[in-house]
């Protein structure tokens, strides 16, 4: 065989299969047909949308009210002691220890 005639049928298929590619190209191009291939990671870095600062202020808020709904509903009765029952838990424990020591229990 003769060496042109092998670059001309080379050449031939080389054709076809740029033909076939193209084909192929441009069905993956159209919008909503079988074979589309997803957007490289670039493409979907770049049309990422982002929110302002006032969205992200928004939601924030948002979430606070939500939180504090929630905080609210299981929230346990503030259980405090008056300024009395202070008052007397504090003798009864000064005369507790006052009889330990009186009967020799606590090193001071």
């Amino acid at each position: 065989m003769d060496t042109a005639q092998i670059i001309a049928e080379l050449r031939s298929e080389r054709d076809r299969l740029d033909q076939a590619i193209a084909a192929l190209e441009g069905l993956a191009g159209a919008p909503g047909r079988a074979g589309t291939t997803m957007p490289s990671v670039a493409k979907r870095a770049a049309g990422r949308r982002r929110i302002s600062a006032a969205g992200r202020k928004r939601i924030a808020e948002a979430a606070k009210r939500r939180w504090a709904k929630v905080k609210a509903a299981h929230a346990a009765p503030s259980r405090h002691l008056s300024a009395a029952a202070r008052k007397r838990l504090s003798e009864l424990a000064k005369a507790r220890w006052a009889k330990r020591k009186k009967e020799g229990k606590t090193k001071l």
